[in-house]
């Protein structure tokens, strides 16, 4: 039996964080190279990539990346192979690639539902189908989704309608659990995680206007703070979770729960 921080332990692991560039991606990668993984960051801007990565070196981690549109097939294939020739191996895919677009339900525009959809679950599916093959051969791997509290409940704040982007987690939902039932017999795990409200680019214009809104109905009572999905993301990407797949873990001060 290994002892607790063996079991947080990812020394000799390499981790693929799509949208690992910023935000809450950047975060997970961090916390995933401070337990000893050696990352691969894949973001759609150079400008965004250079710089995190640029850090993290700074830091003593292990880590490359490349820019990438995920819901390019052609680049993904790219981006797979880089990563495997540097460093050989995946144990580890965070999906965290996402886009978002706000509007009122009834004049959203076609293009802008499409494109959210390309790249939240499309985009999603494309790396999780490239890496996941790379993994079944293996038969070991883990396999982690960003999804959001978005698809499990409805806005309810005026003027905070994301109705791609709900449909888009409430999918890569349902696709963490469709996987994890397919590839559990190869050794693959596949779970996901859905933050609550936190501060990032995507959020910053909504959380504008929502945050006292949503403040009064979390029982915590405030929104997200940096640094706290790094204990879950961890857990559900070392052996601390290695009976666990098929589920989605929610990181969100309660606000499901009301």
């Amino acid at each position: 039996m290994m002892d607790t921080k063996s079991l947080f332990d990812l020394t000799g692991r390499v981790a693929l964080i799509t949208g690992g560039s910023r935000g809450l991606g950047a975060e997970i990668a961090e916390g995933l190279a401070e337990a000893g993984a050696a990352v691969f960051l894949v973001a759609r801007r150079e400008s965004w990539l250079d710089p995190t990565l640029a850090a993290f070196k700074n830091q003593g981690f292990s880590c490359d990346g490349t820019t990438c549109d995920v819901s390019d097939p052609t680049e993904v294939d790219q981006s797979v192979q880089q990563v495997l020739k540097r460093f050989g191996q995946v144990d580890i895919l965070v999906n965290n690639a996402g886009i978002t677009w706000g509007s009122d339900a009834a004049e959203m525009p076609l293009e802008k539902w499409r494109a959210v959809l390309d790249v939240n679950l499309t985009g999603a599916w494309i790396v999780t189908q490239a890496i996941g093959k790379h993994m079944i051969k293996r038969k070991t791997g883990n396999i982690l989704t960003v999804a959001s509290v978005s698809g499990l409940r409805g806005s309810t704040a005026p003027g905070a309608s994301v109705a791609g982007y709900a449909a888009s987690k409430a999918g890569v939902m349902g696709l963490t659990r469709e996987l994890a039932g397919n590839w559990g017999p190869y050794g693959v795990r596949v779970n996901a995680l859905a933050p609550g409200f936190f501060p990032s680019r995507m959020t910053e214009k909504i959380l504008d206007r929502v945050s006292e809104h949503y403040r009064d109905r979390i029982p915590l009572r405030r929104i997200g703070r940096s640094g706290e999905l790094k204990g879950t993301a961890l857990f559900l990407c070392s052996d601390a979770s290695s009976y666990v797949t098929g589920q989605t873990i929610v990181v969100d001060g309660g606000l499901t729960t009301s």
